[in-house]
């Protein structure tokens, strides 16, 4: 039967179009139930006799629930004890358009087979689909369509010969218009909560069950903390007059009564609003997007020095807003220069909420018996959550995850409700899972639909491999890596021509060769962006197949590639360059210690190690010419933990040390990097996937400059050459470490680099690599970006065809959006990863004294780095058990006054450093001041002898 479905779309230009889609109903869609012997159905998904135990429907049944229990209970949804779950088109349709990250989770329930989550296309069954009535809105429409198709199941299965036992279908709703109608029409209907509640035998689900609508923002209080949200309609107003602000909320991590929203401009200008006091955050979470009004100058602030934490007992919230009201004071009580002062504001609304299911720990209340307790997240941007639960006895102790449901103005926390354990604080899998989930990296195990596009094994190199594609597997190529790298992408040869000329290669591992576009293989991928590196594990972004094997350039066996090659003179000017899909066979996997071995021992001179110094040599001429370019050399240290193969702790740590043969490499990376991204430009001008770094905006050099001219050093910052080489000159007499440091703080003025689509784009210059054009080319098992770059260039050069996602450029721009947000996101989780490891690092070993530098100064701490540990640590001055020492801060230093002792940048200190354990969900790195000695605030050097096994450092 064929219908037709008649709405209108507005267009781009502003214009109203018609749209007129043909829509065909049919009458042999299954129903699913394995109770069914009408519907001739391949296969079922619900089971013939569920079996959950509920005191409200004794008999066996199966869950409809509608659009709001979908949307707004999904943590019910998932849980173990629901199956036998109907999901209507009609829900999934319009979850899918409501929530994105919703409809993911919905799918994913549905494809978990012991859920028996069934999906019923009723929008195309003849018996179910209805028309939309003349004056009904679309909702109320839905809603009717749900209700239609309860009925039907109700009738259809009632007809079954097979339903002896009295199967019934039940319907969810917490609308209360939607559950009377039903009832009219003689539904069996329940609201979610009281459904819930009624599963006896699983009482712990009546945690997992969000606040309805009527609850949320329920007054409890006469007394209002914060000021009412506006309404969407006068918000949108308000941003259309100019007399609102629409950006991103991003709350502080070193002072919660502090944020700063993120303002888009036109093109890439875009305005930071700070955003001070509790009143003035009116309730917005971190990465929310709301509408912020600015305050008459007079009232602009500057940025709050203070380092500060909520960390009140939170007993009730009248108690909370007076303590807080008082610290907010001390907090902003010091005025700053007019120069100092940044535009301030304060939230009217939000636009949209971010929330998610957040990790942490909870606070279980004194007050015995009681079931409302509050949550302190791990992310301490992200506010306490007051949850209610029955269970707080069993999850002491625990990291748990809960989800916000709404935020009331007269409640000083939102209230949420619990969603799952994770396991033991302080376990090393349990700490792991939270900063994977807490920085949203994808790490479930790879679907069997992603298998499935893997090559069977055994797996060789066919005939038809070989089509557009060049023998190479006579050259001499190896590759040069870390230690214990098993996902080798890259390799090299240098050999020299019959001209006098040299032949230099990379040799890329050929991944697209195995994952082709659109499949589920190479969806995956391109969700998870990246690879991960924590410490001691590794987060794949393809399956290890993959990654440790077929794609691998390991040594002695036979790999696929994408080669670039070059010709050069000996003073590595390039001469041609071409590019060739390949095959190869390593005849060495080297680590960067073995090759610099090679390099360095006079007596070897075989093929390898001839081809080593032959790239060695090419090399530091090409690392000179970026320099002398502009190009910067700047610093930061990282550290490699030697992990216990048995405990899997940390036994070991060292600064990672940096040969040669590291920047040999990392030269040829470069240069093909750079080679690829002037060959996909030239080709796909609208469509290239490239990389640019953008120049800093000079108000991020301050703290550099400051820095600087405190040991009377000038800095040039008006570009990047200016930067490389007044950092190349600056030097301290005596103080042989202070380049160093500099190098490091110019470092943390950089801005992130960047995937973009440069048919979106028209500044493509890479401030960092002082280069005008740049992409990622050489590390496809590690990054989508290269997957997609390897693609471009393949057509570039007839070697693949392309496919219609790879040529429109708001498709690659949105694919780079996400990519950037997967490789910050990875950043961090590999940040947190070895902040966890330094502290089960210290653990045992009690409390060390080493030498540091000051590397900021704040209004009541100082950040020291210790260059043994590459760690960084907070000396704060003044505590809750010590009385405040007499501090004065000068923010032109900047300096920090500590009783007659003035700290600035780079002074040399010595501190303790001990794990502070008291707060088992925020442990940190604890550093107490040693040298110089202040009365009353310095501690004494401690007992030098060891408490534990000496950690081996270099």
């Amino acid at each position: 039967m064929l219908k037709s479905k008649t709405f209108v779309k507005k267009t781009r230009s502003g214009g109203v179009m018609k749209i007129v889609r043909e829509h065909y109903l049919r009458d042999d869609i299954w129903c699913g139930s394995e109770a069914c012997v009408g519907c001739k159905q391949e296969s079922t998904v619900l089971q013939k006799e569920p079996c959950i135990e509920s005191s409200l429907c004794s008999y066996p049944h199966y869950l409809v629930p509608d659009t709001n229990v979908v949307l707004h209970q999904i943590d019910v949804l998932e849980d173990p004890v629901i199956q036998n779950v109907i999901i209507l088109q009609t829900v999934l349709q319009e979850v899918r358009h409501r929530s994105a990250p919703v409809y993911k989770r919905l799918k994913d329930i549905m494809h978990e087979k012991e859920k028996h989550f069934y999906t019923f296309t009723n929008e195309h069954h003849r018996e179910t689909f209805i028309e939309r009535e003349p004056g009904e809105s679309a909702n109320d429409r839905n809603d009717r369509a749900i209700r239609v198709a309860a009925k039907w199941y109700s009738r259809h299965l009632k007809t079954s010969e097979s339903n002896t036992d009295g199967l019934k279908v039940v319907l969810l709703t917490n609308d209360q218009g939607n559950k009377q109608k039903a009832e009219e029409s003689g539904l069996l209907v329940h609201k979610c909560e009281e459904y819930v509640k009624s599963l006896i035998a699983n009482p712990e689900l009546v945690d997992r069950l969000a606040l309805s609508n009527d609850d949320k923002n329920e007054i409890t209080s006469s007394k209002v903390l914060f000021p009412e949200h506006l309404p969407l309609s006068r918000i949108q107003a308000g941003i259309k007059s100019g007399s609102f602000l629409q950006g991103t909320f991003r709350a502080s991590r070193d002072n919660y009564l502090e944020a700063t929203v993120f303002v888009q401009g036109e093109g890439e200008d875009s305005t930071e609003v700070l955003i001070q006091g509790l009143q003035n955050l009116n309730r917005a979470v971190h990465q929310d997007v709301v509408a912020v009004q600015l305050l008459p100058r007079n009232q602009w602030v500057a940025p709050s020095s203070v380092v500060l934490q909520d960390e009140g007992t939170a007993k009730d919230d009248d108690a909370e807003e007076e303590e807080e009201n008082v610290v907010r004071y001390n907090c902003l009580k010091i005025f700053a220069a007019e120069t100092d002062r940044k535009p301030t504001g304060k939230i009217v609304g939000i636009i949209k909420r971010n929330w998610r299911p957040f990790c942490g720990m909870l606070n279980v209340s004194h007050i015995k018996e009681s079931t409302r307790h509050l949550f302190t997240p791990a992310d301490r941007r992200i506010p306490r959550i007051r949850i209610e639960t029955r269970q707080a006895s069993t999850l002491a102790g625990q990291r748990i995850m809960v989800a916000i449901d709404g935020w009331p103005k007269d409640s000083r926390y939102p209230n949420g409700h619990f969603v799952r354990s994770l396991g033991s604080a302080g376990e090393k899998d349990t700490e792991e899972e939270v900063l994977l989930l807490e920085h949203d990296v994808p790490h479930q195990a790879f679907s069997q639909a992603v298998l499935s596009f893997l090559p069977k094994i055994p797996w060789a190199i066919k005939p038809e491999d070989m089509v557009r594609r060049e023998d190479l597997r006579h050259l001499t190529v190896c590759s040069v890596d870390p230690p214990g790298c098993t996902d080798i992408d890259d390799a090299l040869h240098c050999r020299d021509l019959e001209n006098g000329n040299l032949e230099v290669g990379v040799h890329i591992a050929d991944v697209s060769h195995f994952i082709r576009p659109g499949n589920a293989l190479d969806r995956e991928a391109a969700n998870r962006g990246t690879t991960v590196y924590l410490c001691g594990k590794r987060i794949d972004m393809v399956p290890e197949l993959l990654s440790s094997n077929l794609c691998s350039l390991r040594s002695n066996v036979e790999r696929l590639a994408f080669s670039c090659i070059w010709e050069m003179n000996r003073e590595a000017e390039i001469l041609n360059t071409r590019f060739t899909k390949s095959v190869i066979n390593s005849k060495a996997s080297l680590t960067y210690a073995e090759a610099q071995m090679k390099i360095d021992d006079t007596t070897k001179n075989d093929d390898i190690t001839k081809s080593l110094r032959g790239l060695n040599k090419l090399a530091k001429i090409l690392k000179r010419r970026r320099i002398e370019k502009g190009a910067l050399t700047l610093s930061s240290l990282e550290v490699r933990f030697h992990i216990d193969s048995e405990t899997h702790d940390p036994i070991d740590l060292q600064t990672k040390e940096l040969m040669e043969t590291n920047s040999m490499v990392e030269e040829f990376m470069l240069l093909a990097n750079i080679s690829v991204a002037k060959k996909i430009y030239d080709e796909f001008p609208e469509c290239a996937v490239l990389r640019k770094h953008p120049a800093p905006p000079p108000s991020n050099y301050d703290i550099l400059l400051k820095a600087a001219k405190s040991k009377d050093v000038e800095i040039h910052t008006d570009s990047a050459k200016a930067l490389a080489d007044s950092l190349d000159v600056a030097r301290v007499d005596g103080f042989p470490y202070f380049n160093t440091l500099l190098r490091i703080l110019a470092t943390r003025c950089m801005m992130q680099a960047v995937y973009f689509c440069s048919g979106m784009d028209s500044d493509f210059h890479h401030y960092g690599l002082a280069s005008p054009i740049y992409t990622h080319f050489t590390s496809p098992i590690r990054r989508y970006a290269d997957i997609i770059v390897h693609r471009l260039l393949a057509v570039a050069i007839g070697a693949d065809s392309t496919y219609p996602d790879l040529m429109e450029k708001h498709k690659q721009s949105t694919l780079c959006n996400n990519l950037n947000y997967r490789h910050k996101m990875a950043q961090y989780a590999q940040r947190a990863s070895v902040a966890f490891h330094t502290q089960l690092f210290f653990k045992n070993r009690g409390i060390l004294n080493e030498e540091g530098f000051v590397l900021f100064v704040r209004k009541n701490a100082i950040i020291v780095l210790i260059p043994k540990f590459g760690l960084e640590g907070t000396v704060f001055f003044g505590t809750k058990d010590k009385t405040a020492p007499n501090l004065v801060f000068d923010e032109g230093g900047p300096t920090l006054k500590v009783e007659q002792h003035t700290f600035r940048i780079f002074d040399k200190v010595t501190v303790t450093i001990s794990l502070d354990d008291s707060n088992i969900q925020h442990q940190k790195i604890r550093m107490a001041l040693i040298n110089p000695v202040i009365p009353g605030v310095s501690v004494p050097a401690p007992d030098t002898e060891p408490q534990a096994k000496k950690p081996k450092l270099s």
